[in-house]
């Protein structure tokens, strides 16, 4: 990592140290099953009990709302389909959330509403759904998207669901939140919330779903009753501590890491716009966190850019998926109406809590250079 210019904490981050620290006793030694009677067993278990109030206290819910899982992706999963299963209807989500949420309402022949051009759900469109479809059982929004880092007003999207749909629960997919947003601020507007350790510092493969109430859905892993029947399977008891200890410490820096990271971000984005021309800022910076700059740069493919940067030891990534052999631009930004040609040479580089100086510099530095070279070979 030392040799990297690391400026993609939307697709993981690093572990934070106080993590690592509170997951490794249960690598090694203290290795028991929670689910056991015998006391080593029990230590176990009260090590998952203690991580869940913590989780409890920064999410702002009760701990017994706090059900663990394998990530983001399970969470979103269980919170469409399994509110589907176990009441029936319809689910309903913006066309710029993540494939996990998409995929799952897609697959149920859900409804799927449009975004504005900065990728927040259209919150009249919502509201016309919800009116064309009384059926509506679950609404999934996310609370930060992660391709282009905008945020969706969640309060406000709960006031047109109470309004037009309140038989319907509403969850949202808060995986990019916690580094940038405090989870209180949102738990109270919503009835369903997703979280992955890996993208605030905890291990990969360890996730929460937060679920206000009882019986909101059908479990969707079966077999051993853990997790008070909502998610069965043994639980990961090392990456529980480690997720727990990582989400209190990302509370704890958010306010001044915020805005130490959005200087960074502004000088990241400014330095690049002010050097090479027809680059376009995605989303206004307003509208977004502090970590994400998202950048559609014409003249060049992002397939190409992004092995330059690789061959340069610069990690980013770009809003494209490789489909049939083509680069095409994302789902996200084709939703938000981003004309194909930007699109095409879209590049998300996306900062955290270990960008430094010296990474921006660096990014920079890369970035300019590779597009030169790039629009000279064209």
């Amino acid at each position: 990592m030392n040799a990297l210019t690391y400026l993609d904490h939307a697709a993981t981050t690093p572990m934070r140290r106080d993590a690592i620290e509170a997951m490794l006793p249960y690598l090694d030694g203290q290795f028991a099953n929670p689910s056991g009677s015998h006391r080593f067993a029990r230590q176990a278990r009260a090590a998952i009990d203690e991580a869940r109030d913590q989780v409890a206290e920064v999410v702002g819910c009760a701990p017994g709302e706090v059900v663990f899982t394998s990530g983001g992706t399970e969470s979103d999963n269980t919170a469409v389909s399994g509110v589907v299963a176990r009441r029936g209807g319809r689910a309903l989500c913006p066309a710029a959330e993540h494939h996990a949420v998409l995929a799952s309402v897609e697959r149920l022949h859900g409804t799927v509403v449009a975004v504005t051009d900065t990728g927040a759900v259209h919150l009249d469109a919502l509201a016309d759904a919800l009116r064309e479809h009384p059926e509506v059982s679950v609404v999934s929004v996310m609370a930060v998207n992660n391709e282009v880092g905008t945020v969706n007003d969640i309060a406000a999207v709960s006031k047109v669901v109470r309004t037009f749909a309140p038989q319907a629960l509403l969850h949202t997919d808060a995986v990019q939140a916690p580094c940038w947003l405090d989870l209180r601020t949102i738990t109270p507007h919503i009835d369903l919330l997703a979280l992955s350790a890996h993208k605030f510092g905890g291990p990969k493969g360890v996730g929460v779903l937060v679920t206000r109430g009882t019986g909101n859905f059908e479990p969707m892993v079966i077999g051993g009753g853990q997790e008070r029947e909502r998610r069965s399977g043994t639980q990961n008891v090392g990456g529980i501590v480690a997720l727990a200890a990582a989400l209190v410490g990302t509370d704890r820096e958010r306010d001044g890491e915020v805005v130490r990271i959005a200087a960074l971000r502004d000088r990241l984005v400014d330095s690049l716009l002010a050097e090479l021309p027809d680059v376009h800022e995605t989303v206004p910076r307003a509208h977004k966190v502090a970590g994400s700059a998202h950048l559609c740069i014409e003249g060049i493919e992002n397939e190409a850019l992004l092995y330059l940067l690789d061959e340069a030891d610069v990690c980013a990534s770009a809003a494209s998926a490789c489909a049939s052999g083509a680069m095409e631009p994302s789902h996200v930004l084709a939703a938000m109406g981003v004309p194909r040609a930007w699109g095409s040479g879209a590049l998300r580089l996306t900062l955290g809590r270990t960008t430094t100086d010296l990474d921006v510099d660096r990014g920079v530095e890369v970035v300019i250079d590779s597009v030169r070279r790039l629009r000279g070979r064209a």
